[in-house]
């Protein structure tokens, strides 16, 4: 009988260990990286934060790690008989000679489809042009209403609902109940939102749920819900799961927020600004209006001062000044030449007394009556003249005075405290005192109305 050894003296001896290395090397490098399914079982969560379980199916199995570093934000969701899809490569544990399969990736079975339903979906509303930023509506600064569109028993609405009372309590506030997931989620959320649009009285809405997986918020990612969103005419907030979760809700919203408490934030304003903002506003308007009242002194004292210069008292004052300036001359005129008529007189009465002829007695008699009768025609002729000047003045300054005015039926109307001139009835509030002088005495009166 042949020995078996000693006919393959050629073949390599290797060791366990060596073979356990070529088989690792053979598998990593021969069987590129691939997606496999099957249901979690033997499933371990050392302290050491690595995930140890097999991969099965109806007839095999294959031991499964997934290194912590390696892990995403669904780990902690995977569980015993739980159906997974895994991305990674083969690989050999050396020191029990057991292959593996080391985990990159994992997802539950069946979201590589709904991926590709997302991503497909995704690109069709997009080049029918729903993501557009010009057909989104502006979120109003001061909405009166706004409706919240979620599940009434979830925490996302209690959030919403906290912020809105904290930022601005006077806000009333419409809650649309709807599921938020499962096969009566989407056709809910297209009713809520034409509902909402139909009634035409919320001024925003936000559209919320929280977080979960992608099967958990697929409702917000389908064809029917986009096209509600993008055929409202209130403008949309979306907070639609976490802050790391995009739908399709979010693309044709008219804003996306990372949380529903951030959806609140941006939907309704904060009192605290707006009592800010009315203070500086109020501010510059008391500034700009102290400036305009000085202006508009400064402008009154000036025309008033014009208007002292310029009046017809002013006028008929330096008329009658003028009168009587000329009245006096006149009668220094009068006492002058009545001087030197009496002066003349007396000559001729010292000449005719020295000569004494009786013929020129009488003539000089005469022509001193005549002298007499001319001064006295010509002194009652300056008076009348004088007095008809002076009379028509008088006629022209009482015709100007404004007392006159008042004996017509008008009033002055001044500020009981300023004293001054009322002129525009804008310029008085009302319940403010004022002073009414008339012809005959004064009235104080209270404003109770004032009409333009």
């Amino acid at each position: 009988m042949n020995d078996p050894i000693a006919d393959n003296k050629e073949i390599k001896i290797i060791s366990v260990t060596e073979l356990n290395k070529l088989a690792k090397s053979l598998l990593e490098n021969g069987i590129p990286k691939l997606w496999i399914e099957g249901e979690i079982s033997n499933l371990a969560r050392p302290a050491s934060g690595h995930i140890y379980f097999s991969l099965k199916d109806e007839s095999s199995q294959i031991r499964c790690a997934w290194f912590k570093q390696r892990q995403s934000i669904n780990a902690n969701n995977i569980s015993n008989g739980t159906k997974m899809l895994a991305l990674g490569k083969i690989s050999l544990y050396q020191p029990r000679g057991e292959y593996q399969f080391i985990i990159e990736k994992m997802e539950t079975a069946g979201e590589g489809d709904l991926k590709r339903k997302y991503e497909e979906l995704k690109q069709k509303l997009f080049n029918e042009g729903l993501f557009e930023s010009e057909k989104k509506l502006e979120i109003p600064k001061l909405p009166k209403k706004i409706g919240v569109i979620t599940s009434p028993s979830g925490a996302a609405i209690r959030d919403v609902l906290s912020i809105l009372k904290r930022r601005f309590p006077l806000l009333s506030i419409v809650i649309f109940p709807i599921t938020v997931q499962g096969d009566n989620a989407a056709p809910d959320i297209d009713i809520a939102l034409k509902n909402a649009n139909l009634r035409a009285d919320c001024d925003v809405l936000i559209l919320t749920r929280g977080g979960g997986s992608l099967e958990d918020l697929w409702a917000f990612n389908e064809e029917i819900v986009a096209r509600a969103i993008h055929a409202s005419k209130i403008p949309i907030i979306s907070a639609i799961g976490h802050e790391t979760d995009t739908t399709i809700a979010d693309f044709v919203s008219d804003v996306r927020a990372p949380t529903p408490s951030v959806a609140a934030e941006i939907a309704s304003p904060d009192q605290s600004e707006l009592f800010k903002l009315l203070k500086t506003m109020f501010g510059r308007i008391e500034h700009q209006t102290n400036q305009y009242i000085n202006s508009k002194s400064q402008s009154m004292d000036w025309l008033s001062k014009r208007l002292t210069q310029s009046s017809p008292i002013v006028t008929v004052r330096k008329q009658i000044e003028i009168s009587d300036n000329l009245r006096k001359l006149l009668f220094s005129s009068i006492d002058r030449n009545l001087y030197l008529y009496t002066k003349a007189v007396d000559n001729l009465r010292f000449r005719l007394n020295s000569s004494s002829p009786k013929l020129k007695i009488q003539k000089v008699i005469s022509h001193l009556s005549e002298i007499q009768i001319k001064i006295t025609t010509a002194t009652k002729s300056s008076v009348t003249k004088l007095n008809s000047q002076l009379t028509t003045l008088g006629k022209t300054l009482d015709s100007l005075s404004p007392l006159k005015t008042l004996d017509r039926g008008y009033a002055v109307a001044r500020d009981s405290k300023t004293k001054k001139i009322i002129s525009n009835s804008e310029k008085v509030s009302i319940n403010s005192q004022i002073d009414i002088k008339l012809a005959k005495g004064e009235i104080a009166a209270k404003v109770i109305e004032r009409k333009d």
